[in-house]
C-alpha cells in the first residue's frame, strides 16, 4: 500500500511518513498544494492524508480537483479546524474522511484503515502464487516449510508480480513508479537489482515459481508445477 502524505509541516510530515512505514505501508511526503495534486494524479498511491491549510493549493481545492479528474482515490483531510462548517466543506470537496489535529496515532491508522478497507483497497493478509506464500503482516515469503524475511522493497516487488493478471507484464518504468515513487532516482538498475535479491530467495526457497524477464518489455511471474 503506497500513501501520499501532504503536509507543509516538515517535522509532522515526518512523523506520519515514519508512522506509516512502521507499519509496512510505503509512504512519501510533498509539502505544497500543487505538488499533492501532481503526485496524486500520478495514479500510483493507495490512499492520501491531505492538510487543508497549505501553500499553493489549499486541501480543499486539491481534493475538489482530484475529484473533477475522476480519480476516487481515498482522502483522509487533515486541519485545525474544528467548526462544523469546515467539515461540512472538507466532506463536499471530495475528502472521504476528516481528523481534526491535535490526533493520536491510533486514531490517525485506524481511520487510514477504515479508508482503505472501504475503497476495496486493503490486500489480504497473504498472497500466494503457484507454490509460494506471501505474508503481507510478516514480510516472508514462504514455499513448504522453508521461509526468508523480505526487506519492504522486496516485498513490495513480490506483491507487484503476485498480483499481476494472467500473462500480464509489468515493465521496468511501471515498477519504478509503484515501488520507489515518481520523484526517485531509481533507474533500471535498481529494479535489476532486486529481482536478482528476490531470484536468489526464490532459489534458496527450492519454488517452482520464477520471475521472467521479457526483452524490453519487463517481467512476469511463471509457474512450472512438477
Amino acid at each position: 500500500m503506497r500513501i501520499l502524505v501532504v503536509e507543509d509541516e516538515n517535522n509532522l510530515a515526518s512523523a506520519l511518513v515514519k508512522l506509516l512505514e512502521g507499519q509496512n505501508y510505503l509512504a512519501e511526503a510533498v509539502h505544497d498544494g500543487q505538488s499533492g495534486l501532481d503526485y496524486a494524479l500520478s495514479g500510483q498511491y493507495d490512499a492520501m492524508i491531505l492538510d487543508v491549510m497549505l501553500p499553493g493549493l489549499s486541501g480543499f481545492e486539491v481534493a475538489s480537483a482530484l475529484r473533477k479528474e475522476g480519480l476516487d482515490l481515498p482522502i483522509l483531510m487533515l486541519t485545525a479546524r474544528d467548526k462544523v462548517t469546515d467539515k461540512v466543506r472538507g466532506l463536499d470537496s471530495g475528502a472521504d474522511d476528516y481528523l481534526t489535529k491535535p490526533f493520536t496515532t491510533e486514531e490517525l491508522l485506524a481511520r487510514v484503515r477504515a479508508l482503505l478497507r472501504r475503497q476495496g483497497a486493503v490486500q489480504m493478509d497473504t498472497l500466494t502464487f503457484g507454490d509460494l506464500s506471501l505474508s503481507l503482516d510478516a514480510s516472508t515469503l514462504s514455499c513448504q516449510d522453508r521461509q526468508v524475511r523480505l526487506s519492504r522493497k522486496e516485498q513490495e516487488v513480490m506483491r507487484i508480480l503476485m498480483s499481476l493478471p494472467p500473462s500480464h507484464i509489468i515493465s521496468k518504468d511501471e515498477l519504478i513508479m509503484k515501488v520507489w515513487g515518481a520523484d526517485s532516482e531509481a533507474v533500471d538498475n535498481n529494479v535489476e537489482a532486486y529481482v536478482s535479491f528476490l531470484r536468489k530467495k526464490l532459489f534458496y526457497l527450492n519454488s517452482a515459481v520464477q520471475i521472467v524477464a521479457q526483452r524490453r518489455l519487463g517481467y512476469s511471474l511463471e509457474y512450472t508445477a512438477c
